[in-house]
């Protein structure tokens, strides 16, 4: 069994309010195979029915089918399609069971007054006049609602069932009607009556009207059905029902308006014996019919089909009977609601829940002006009819519909929100299930609009009612309470109030709040603060504590508190609420709040600004229902630190002198660490990226903490609302499609705890002491920006050009200028100082846009940061805790409290005797227990930066108590358009110190490293052993060789030695300098590359890369491409060291290769060793192997600017030729270029080649020459 809720009428665009129909249905699923299964499952007997309509229509005063426009005398229920009972036949498996027999619609017969326990019956008295007439009865003196004719109120009997609850009738005035209840109309012809009406009479009026009422309530203790009564009477009439037109709605009272009625016609089947309930599977278009005299076969589909397909007329009418009804007893408990949607313009609404099973509803009484509203109400239904077997009632009970409604004085109720609850059904009185009250969430539409507080028991009912429970005991007549053993158990309990203040409050009514005060409301019982006189200057209230408790006898104490001149707590009698005074009570009820969570009612907070002439208007007010956090033991002790505000501690003086010896100046940092050892070494050894933080851990240094998340979101400390939470508050009328408008906050907290209900026992001590000073503090605030990481991209190559915005109070800084180009992961490294007041600009927001050169920048996100939650956290957020104690170098100090002073302010929150440091500073005895210096310091290396040792003990003493350490958080961007969505993070921290306690210590310097410029210089001596890859004109083997070399990044400059031409052994001659400057980073060992990606880009996108160097070995071609020959790549951080000579240069040297352990390799540092010489080997693949493609002996030497500007160096062999001077190589003779030297290629070429071919060639032209002179010679 199940329960639909149809929540759409049918073409409706936009579900309202309204529920069109709620089907409690029984579906069975199987295989049609198994279908007769179904008679061991179904319940009741199926009847099937046929089913017609005989239409008339009134023509001259008679019905008749002559008037039948577009409509046949016997048709479907539609009237369009043309019926005929003799061509009705039954399907297979089921036969007739009587003859055609009018059987009316039964939704018809329902009465208005179905269902309900109480109803108001009602007639309208007439009247009539001529113009300027006296008023006379008129010719219908009483009609109803729609001006038909009915019974005269004194001829309207109480109906069986029913008794009357009023003596007489009387009018209603309950209406836009005048003082005796008339409203005035005229006839406009052709109408006979009036079709509006008026409360105010008029001298052209001509007919008027009131309305006479008189209330009945159901006599419980019969049973008489007023369908049942409706049925005779509808049968006394041949069972007809009417309608004003043809195809408007029908009614059985027949009206002198009607001009069209029908009456429904039905013939009964049953399904055969050998089939049972299972005949049902084979109705589906069953009853088709010849809807033709002539027989037209196209005809009759057509009209089946549209009758089928459209109107459904060939689906029979199946019904289920059951054999009998049971009658139930349900009882609703309607407790209390939270968070309720505002609809008034108060901010509040006037709530009441409809409470609905099947055909039965009542309504709970109305609770003003509130959003948790507590009714304390049982709700009872008697005498429910439901069909069905019990034990399918228990699987599955019809469930208790709640709707929630805000009472309008004027105009129609509206709809707060609907949630429903399944009843602990109880079939006989051995179930001594007690049904526990449960929260469900109230859904308006698809929105989450409060929660219900309920729950409900439905009961069988004996036929004497000997079962039920006695009724609960009544708050007022007819409105019974919630029972014992439901209603949640209750105890004295005290709500501590700590009311700090209000933030950012908005006009109301186009007027500043300017002096509010709060109202704290929980479960009926309110206290109110003191007002503050000025809103704008002295945001926090005077008197910070207030205090709720009951004291047995009904009597309520109110005390409240305020702060001393020394932090303290001093307890006083306020001008409203005195403390040991009676108070005149507010309620007859004790303030006894639930001991289970479940049940807590909630804390309401209501800001009233106080205006001239007495008004006092609700600005703002908010509701928490989650308490459990607020609870505490009063009697625990308090091991945790209390807000560390060190501006509060300046009043008071230490309880002993304490001697601090200001620190011996300490040497600093060699030139050379200053330049590895910076900001971003602690940060790159922080987050495990220890190749960029050079010797940094092995010198000792502290590191810091990094959060992948905002501060506030770490679970040990606890949100930074220790101290005080943040309340949003709310005001107006809330719109379904939008969450309410935000119009201030609420600073403050809570605490919740039990109070004996013995008056002889102590009270517990209060939780709210040593509060700081409220006063306006002027503060320094430091915001450090380090980098951005996975930032939305906002131009159209997929990256942004982010720059950060500052924002706190109305100060505003804008960092345009120094924009980083072309990244989705900027390194930002800046840090912004700014002064405020706290609390008034307490909300920092900073702000990342992406700059655009011809448009608007664009924002990428936002993250706002509450810094009074951090100034005033015990946890101590407002500067993080390091891990050692220097003085000078990258970690000086920079809190403006040494660490022997805040544990002394810790101490003392805590309520520990003062530290008691020994001579020489090396132990402190601290609660109770002595710190040495040597149990921090064992075995850790103590570098020259370190402070005052009884200083270094204060600190890691400090950094066991729970405090913010030192920390780097990673915060959340989101941007108002996609607010569910990030849009980058930001890695960041934020420093607050107060002014009062002088200035703080100087700010870490986080900017950005920047390299450095430096000078790769390549000497290329002589190559040997390279691959002769050509042949020349005579076969020798040979290579015209030069060498190119770049670094990665820089391809731009790449440069290439000239070339020596036919080397016939592999061996080049160059003495060739090649000159690479560089930028380069010494801390990260990488290399700054600044370039554009297109030649259209505007600014240039910066790149890390390691440094290198690529050296190839060409061979030139003239007509041709150049031939590749070998290559050779050196990480110039982990250079292979070269051999001294050719013949110890070899493959094996190259750490990478697969035949070699790399770890054997030996590597150096070129900017270590400033200079190497020596034979590298090159290489080249050839068939998946590395093969010797040449041995290549160079000099390779790195220089930093300075040191190239005092040693210069030419490019090739230009001026300066110096440091070495390179001289042309002395190459052999036969390097040269053949065709630009024809006699050196006839020398060294073809001579050397072909000398004895030459010399045999020439012998033989001589002999020839002289055999041909001797033969011209001899004489004839």
């Amino acid at each position: 069994v199940m329960l639909l809720c149809i929540s759409q009428y049918p073409q409706e665009k936009n579900s309202g309010p309204k529920v069109p129909v709620e089907l409690r249905v029984n579906i069975w699923l199987g295989l049609s195979a198994v279908e007769k299964k179904f008679n061991s499952f179904a319940e009741g007997t199926f009847t099937v029915f046929a089913e017609m309509y005989e239409n008339q229509a009134l023509m001259f005063g008679k019905w008749g089918t002559s008037g039948l426009v577009g409509r046949h005398k016997f048709s479907d229920v539609t009237g369009k399609i043309k019926l005929k009972r003799e061509f009705f036949l039954p399907p297979k498996g089921w036969e007739w069971e009587g003859d055609w027999i009018v059987d009316p619609e039964k939704s018809l017969l329902t009465e208005a007054d179905a269902g309900h326990t109480e109803f108001t019956d009602e007639v309208y008295q007439n009247e009539s006049r001529y113009p300027r007439g006296q008023w006379k009865p008129a010719e219908d003196t009483y009609t109803d609602a729609n001006g038909d004719k009915a019974t005269s109120p004194s001829e309207l009997t109480c109906p069986p069932g029913w008794e009357w609850e009023d003596d007489a009738w009387v009018y209603d005035i309950n209406r836009a009607v005048d003082e005796r209840g008339w409203e005035y109309g005229i006839i406009i012809p052709p109408d006979n009556k009036p079709k509006s009406w008026v409360a105010a009479e008029k001298m052209y009026h001509t007919h008027r009207r009131r309305r006479l009422v008189r209330k009945r309530k159901k006599d419980l203790t019969q049973t008489t059905s007023s369908t049942a009564r409706a049925m005779e009477e509808f049968k006394d009439q041949e069972g007809w029902e009417y309608a004003s037109l043809i195809g408007w709605k029908f009614h059985w009272k027949q009206r002198s308006s009607d001009t069209f009625r029908r009456r429904c016609w039905r013939r009964k089947m049953a399904p055969s014996e050998t089939h049972g309930a299972a005949a049902i599977f084979k109705l589906e278009g069953a009853l088709g019919a010849d809807t033709t005299e002539d027989g037209d076969e196209k005809s009759v589909e057509k009209q089946k089909h549209s009758a089928t397909a459209v109107f459904g007329a060939n689906t029979p009418i199946v019904s289920c009977n059951f054999d009998r009804v049971y009658i139930y007893h349900l009882r609703c408990y309607i407790y209390q609601a939270r968070n309720l949607m505002a609809l008034d313009k108060d901010s509040f609404s006037d709530p009441y829940a409809h409470v609905s099973f099947l055909h039965r509803s009542k309504t709970t009484e109305i609770i003003h002006s509130t959003l948790n509203p507590t009714w304390d109400q049982t709700i009872i239904f008697d005498e429910i009819e439901i069909y069905g077997e019990p034990q399918t009632v228990l699987q599955n009970p019809p469930k208790v519909v709640i709707e929630l409604f805000d009472n309008d004085k004027v105009g129609k109720d509206e709809f707060l929100g609907r949630s429903m609850c399944s009843p602990l059904v109880k079939l006989n009185s051995e179930m001594d299930i007690t049904p526990k009250l449960l929260w469900y969430p109230v859904m308006n539409g698809d929105k989450t609009c409060g929660d219900v507080l309920v729950t409900a028991e439905l009961i069988l009912r004996h036929k004497d009612g000997s079962n039920l429970p006695i009724l609960p005991s009544q708050r007022a007549p007819n409105l019974y309470m919630v029972p014992q053993g439901i209603r949640p158990v209750v105890q004295l309990t005290a709500v501590e109030i700590l009311a700090w203040g209000l933030r950012n409050m908005k006009n109301y009514q186009m007027a500043s709040v300017t002096s509010p005060s709060l109202i704290v409301e929980c479960g009926g019982e309110r206290v109110e603060s003191v007002v503050i006189k000025n809103l704008k200057k002295t945001p926090n209230f005077p008197s910070s504590v207030l205090f709720m408790k009951v004291v047995l006898g009904y009597t309520k104490w109110a005390e409240r508190a305020w702060v001393g001149p020394f932090g303290g707590v001093n307890w006083q009698s306020c001008p409203c609420q005195v403390l040991n005074r009676k108070v005149t009570p507010t309620s007859v009820t004790p303030q006894f709040l639930p001991k289970e969570e479940l049940y807590m009612p909630p804390l309401v907070i209501k800001v009233i600004d106080h205006r001239q002439f007495g008004r006092k208007p609700v600005v703002g007010q908010c509701t928490i229902d989650r308490l459990d956090r607020f609870r505490c033991d009063p009697y625990a002790g308090k091991e945790d630190i209390v807000p560390q505000l060190k501006a509060s501690f300046l009043s008071t003086p230490p309880c002993r002198d304490v001697v601090i010896e200001i620190e011996d100046t300490k040497p600093l940092l060699a030139s050379k660490e200053e330049e590895i050892i910076d900001w971003w070494s602690k940060y790159y050894a922080s987050t495990g990226e220890h190749e960029k933080c050079g010797q940094y851990i092995q010198k000792g240094y502290p590191k810091l903490q990094i959060y992948d998340c905002e501060l506030e979101e770490v679970t040990e400390f606890e949100g930074l609302t220790d101290f005080s939470d943040t309340f949003k508050l709310y005001r107006g009328k809330s719109d379904e499609n939008e969450d309410p408008s935000v119009v201030g906050e609420f600073k403050g907290s809570f605490r919740i705890y039990p109070l004996s209900d013995d008056p002889s026992v102590p009270a517990p001590p209060r939780q709210f002491r040593e509060l700081p000073d409220s006063v306006p503090q002027e503060c320094t605030v430091r915001i450090y920006i380090v980098r951005g990481l996975e930032l939305q991209p906002q131009d159209n190559n997929g990256l942004c050009d982010p720059y950060i915005k500052i924002t706190l109070g109305k100060k505003v800084m804008e960092d345009r200028d120094h924009y980083i180009p072309n990244t989705l992961n900027p390194l930002f490294g800046r840090m912004y100082e700014l002064s405020c007041y706290l609390p008034q600009e307490k909300d920092l927001k900073i702000s990342v846009y992406d700059y655009d050169t011809f448009t608007r920048d664009e924002k990428v996100g936002e993250t706002i940061i509450d810094l009074e939650n951090r100034f005033l956290s015990r946890f101590g957020s407002h500067c993080g805790i390091p891990e050692q104690y220097c003085v000078s170098g990258v970690n000086t100090w920079r809190d403006q409290l040494k660490p022997t002073q805040l544990l002394q302010n810790v101490a003392r929150f805590k309520g520990f005797p003062p530290p008691v440091l020994s001579e020489d500073g090396s132990r402190i005895r601290y609660g109770g227990q002595d710190y040495s210096l040597d149990g921090f310091e064992a075995n850790k290396i103590l570098h020259q930066h370190l402070g005052a040792p009884e200083e270094r003990l204060a600190l890691h003493i400090l950094r066991t108590q729970g405090l913010v350490p030192e920390h780097v958080e990673t915060r959340t961007l989101h941007s108002t358009f996609q607010p569910n969505i990030s849009q980058g993070k930001l890695q960041m921290w934020v420093d607050v110190f107060p002014r009062s306690l002088g200035p703080p210590g100087p700010p870490f310097n986080i900017t950005p490293r920047k390299a450095k410029k430096y000078y790769l210089r390549v000497i290329i001596w002589n190559t040997k052993d390279v691959i002769l890859d050509e042949k020349s004109i005579t076969g020798e083997e040979m290579s015209d060789i030069y060498v190119k070399g770049w670094i990665p990044g820089n391809e731009e400059n790449k440069q290439k030695t000239d070339v020596h031409y036919r080397s016939l052994d592999g061996e080049g001659n160059f003495n060739w300098r090649f000159v690479f400057p560089f930028d380069y980073l010494p801390a990260e060992q990488l290399c700054l590359v600044a370039k554009k990606e297109h030649f259209w880009s505007m600014d240039q996108t910066e790149f890390r890369v390691p440094p290198k160097l690529i050296i190839q070995i060409w061979d030139n071609d003239k007509f041709s491409l150049d031939d590749y020959l070998g290559f050779l790549e050196l990480d110039l951080h982990r250079s292979i060291i070269p051999a001294k000579s050719p013949e110890k240069c070899s493959l094996d040297m190259i750490p990478d290769l697969k035949a070699v352990n790399p770890l054997k390799v030996k590597t150096a540092s070129l900017f270590e060793q400033k200079s190497m010489k020596g034979w590298w080997p090159c290489y080249a693949d050839k068939d998946g192997s590395r093969v010797m493609a040449g041995k290549l002996e160079m000099t390779l030497e790195v220089l930093n600017e300075k040191e190239a500007d005092e040693r210069p160096a030419g490019k090739g062999r230009d001026e300066p030729n110096m440091n070495p001077k390179l001289d042309p190589p002395n190459r052999p003779e036969t390097s040269f270029l053949w065709f630009t030297n024809p006699c050196k290629t006839v020398r060294f070429i073809v001579w050397r080649r072909f000398k004895w071919v030459i010399i045999g060639l020439l012998l033989l032209l001589i002999l020839l020459l002289f055999v041909a002179v001797l033969l011209y010679s001899l004489p004839v």
